[in-house]
């Protein structure tokens, strides 16, 4: 069974992996769409994640346009007693062409979280996470943050959220957001969802040591790299070996990862797995893990066996002559906010 840690300064706990739901849904719906599975085929996923003691779940909004909320939601009530698993879904991104249909004005978080809840059958959610800064979005209206602090602390007095995340922006936007909450005793966020893995460690800069010296907890995305890092794309991104590798997701993976030693940091990843006897996301996660302020990172899984793996790395203890190994080819990389998204 996973081991359980508090989340950042509350009360909640949970366990050292996060259940990823994006490819939960209604294939064909949404951008992930040529790689959704579909109810029947996530339940014996959920299954098997309750088995193991994973009962942190993590949802959003976006994923599926709403599908995904729908199924997540279904299982849950089907599989657990409300009061013994912890789920969080996202506000933020556009679910419609409307410039009110996106962002993080009071407007779209107020109706965004009633949407929420409705496609889930909940009459709330353990944490609401704001999938980006409110200025982080390309081409979204950029409420005033005291707006947005203010909608989201009135979400959780009103029980709809427990607790409040933040995800992927810069530290001085999330200490902005934090100080500003402070300010005016509103609720402050408890967890980070930032880009972290062993490609893509810009966030050791700023991000990780703010949130390590205040008690937010770290949950990080994309753990595996979108599958760079389990030797998914064997060694270039035009050798993908899975559907969501040669689907229209590539895509996305192509925006994210630029760095040139990407793929000798993976094929690194591969030899420290060949040589303790592990797969490479198992190495991947256990060197995550082996990061004090990592609590629990998000891990998406189509399949039970990938999803066995993942809890068994968290039993890997990574001796420090790997961890070098597998960080000395690292050179810094543009940092994807500066885009103006991730």
């Amino acid at each position: 069974m996973l081991e359980t840690l508090q989340l950042g300064k509350s009360g909640l706990s949970v366990p050292r992996l996060c259940l990823g739901t994006m490819n939960f849904g209604e294939p064909g719906r949404g951008h992930q769409g040529d790689w959704t599975l579909t109810l029947d085929e996530a339940r014996p996923i959920f299954q098997a994640a309750i088995d193991h003691g994973l009962f942190y779940f993590d949802c959003a909004n976006i994923y599926g346009l709403g599908a995904c909320e729908r199924v997540v939601g279904q299982l849950l009530r089907e599989l657990l007693p409300r009061d013994e698993y912890v789920l969080t879904t996202k506000v933020s991104a556009p679910m419609g062409k409307n410039p009110n249909q996106g962002g993080l004005s009071r407007k779209h978080i107020m109706e965004s979280v009633d949407a929420s809840l409705q496609r889930m059958g909940l009459d709330y959610v353990d944490q609401l996470i704001i999938h980006r800064h409110p200025h982080g979005r390309l081409g979204s209206p950029m409420a005033p943050i005291e707006e947005t602090m203010e909608a989201l602390h009135d979400v959780v007095k009103a029980g709809k959220a427990l607790y409040l995340g933040g995800s992927s922006m810069f530290a001085w936007q999330f200490v902005e957001l934090q100080m500003t909450a402070e300010r005016h005793g509103w609720t402050k966020f408890i967890s980070m969802q930032n880009h972290y893995n062993l490609i893509y460690r810009e966030e050791e800069r700023e991000m990780n040591p703010y949130c390590a010296a205040t008690g937010v907890a770290l949950t990080p995305w994309s753990p595996l790299a979108r599958g760079i890092l389990t030797g998914a794309y064997k060694g270039s991104l035009d050798a993908g070996s899975t559907a969501r590798s040669q689907g229209a997701d590539r895509k996305r993976t192509e925006g994210l990862y630029l760095g040139e030693m990407d793929f000798p940091i993976a094929a690194r990843v591969v030899e420290v797995a060949e040589k303790l006897g592990h797969a490479p996301a198992q190495i991947a996660v256990a060197w995550l893990l082996s990061k004090g302020e990592v609590t629990a990172p998000v891990v998406g899984v189509s399949k039970i066996s990938q999803l066995d793996q993942l809890v068994a790395a968290t039993e890997i203890t990574l001796a420090a002559e790997d961890i070098a190994y597998l960080e000395e080819l690292y050179q810094p990389v543009e940092n994807l906010l500066s885009f103006g998204s991730s």
